[in-house]
């Protein structure tokens, strides 16, 4: 990766882990308390308490990963648009996001993501099935943002977009594989934005 997209994810990890660490300390035990008491009606005492404390750091870390989505979705145009220059530099831009709409975009996977993990957490401590649909609910979270954004700025026919969408899924999957390596992870959202850009103008 160029030092431009190493330069921009720092960036977006950094506002993201600021506005992580302050909430999730200040409702920890709020959170907790929460998901302490929907563990309520699994028969199994140790997952009612050691896995309520796990399911919260979890959680604390879906919100980071989601507002790295969401910040990577807001700030990602004038990055892609320089990359796209660089590798097809007859591609002409069509289109432009906007703010608005992205801020919308990523808001609804985020919102359904969040749904699903927390009606999936009891199968989160299921090895190795708990692991792919964690990969598939990251899957989610990314998916929706990065076809927009890169749509939207390079598919003006929408025949062809649906064509290109028909992938999505798993360059999003693909992506998602960051979120189980440290460091690694706050690359997925402009990963998948870059696959499917290369995607979508590589003819």
């Amino acid at each position: 990766m160029g030092k431009d997209v190493i330069l921009f994810v720092f960036k977006i990890a950094l506002g993201a882990l600021t506005l992580t660490v302050a909430p999730m300390w200040i409702f920890w035990n709020s959170v907790l308390d929460f998901i302490a008491s929907y563990l309520q009606w699994i028969p199994l005492e140790w997952l009612q308490t050691t896995g309520a404390s796990i399911a919260t750091f979890a959680f604390g870390y879906m919100f980071f990963i989601v507002l790295i989505t969401l910040f990577t979705s807001l700030y990602s145009e004038t990055l892609l648009i320089k990359l796209a220059k660089k590798h097809y530099p007859d591609t002409p831009v069509t289109g432009q996001p906007t703010i608005a709409a992205s801020a919308a975009v990523t808001a609804k996977a985020s919102l359904v993501f969040l749904v699903l993990f927390i009606l999936c957490i009891p199968l989160l401590f299921i090895p190795v099935l708990g692991q792919l649909v964690m990969l598939y609910l990251w899957s989610v979270l990314i998916k929706e943002p990065t076809i927009y954004e890169v749509g939207s700025l390079f598919i003006k026919d929408r025949q062809i977009r649906k064509e290109k969408n028909k992938k999505a899924r798993t360059i999003a999957i693909i992506a998602s594989l960051f979120n189980y390596i440290p460091v690694m992870n706050i690359f997925a959202p402009i990963f998948a934005q870059i696959l499917f850009l290369h995607h979508v103008l590589k003819e």
